[in-house]
């Protein structure tokens, strides 16, 4: 006979996390663990206990349920984490994903979804709730886009100015980035200039920020 699969559930609403555990006890492959309240608690217990599924809520006091599962995944990256959300919570989703997280299942979906969620979570594999999966492809669809017309954006920038972006990126100012790349005061600004232009921005610090975005510092 297999293990059973060791489940730490993480939920802030009190209701809530006590019906989870009583249902998912009546599972008999799952086993609960423990059960805490707040995202702080949820990563101490998991460094003592080594769950293998953390049922993580999205939004908890101390310590959000993003938050928790990027040091979770870090700490104890064989733990899978599975996300419970609600409808509608599609950009906290996507910051989950980018945490670490291989599950996301809606709050109101019922134990047999969110057991099912916790044993594709156990083998590695995902898991998504069928009314959050047109809203996340949707998404990611546009991000893809978005970061397509990024790309083009940057290669019309010159290797010159490429050099004098990373160098707004990291706060300097023309004086600082014509010394460290010896080009003339008036060079940089013209630099600066075209750099605002080619990337549709309206100032230095908005093209310092797109840069930092997108990872050109």
């Amino acid at each position: 006979m297999s293990e059973k699969t060791r489940v730490l559930i993480a939920e802030d609403d009190g209701v809530m996390r006590r019906a989870m555990v009583e249902l998912l006890r009546l599972e008999p492959d799952l086993v609960v663990v423990s059960e805490v309240s707040d995202g702080r608690q949820a990563v101490a217990e998991a460094m003592i206990l080594i769950p293998d599924v953390l049922l993580m809520d999205i939004e908890m006091p101390r310590l959000n349920g993003i938050d928790a599962t990027r040091e979770i995944r870090s700490l104890l990256p064989a733990a899978q984490v599975v996300i419970l959300t609600k409808f509608g919570d599609d950009e906290r989703v996507f910051s989950a994903i980018k945490a670490g997280a291989v599950g996301y299942v809606l709050k109101d979906a019922g134990i047999d979804a969110i057991a099912s969620a916790i044993r594709s979570a156990k083998i590695g594999e995902g898991a998504l709730s069928p009314a959050l999966v047109a809203r996340v492809m949707s998404e990611f669809t546009r991000l893809s886009s978005s970061a397509l017309h990024n790309r083009k954006l940057f290669t019309e920038l010159s290797r010159r100015e490429v050099e004098v972006l990373e160098c707004l990126a990291a706060g300097m100012k023309n004086a600082a980035i014509s010394e460290k790349l010896f080009l003339s005061e008036k060079t940089v600004k013209s630099h600066v200039g075209a750099i605002l232009k080619k990337l549709h921005v309206n100032d230095r610090t908005e093209a310092a920020l797109f840069a930092k975005e997108h990872g050109i510092v």
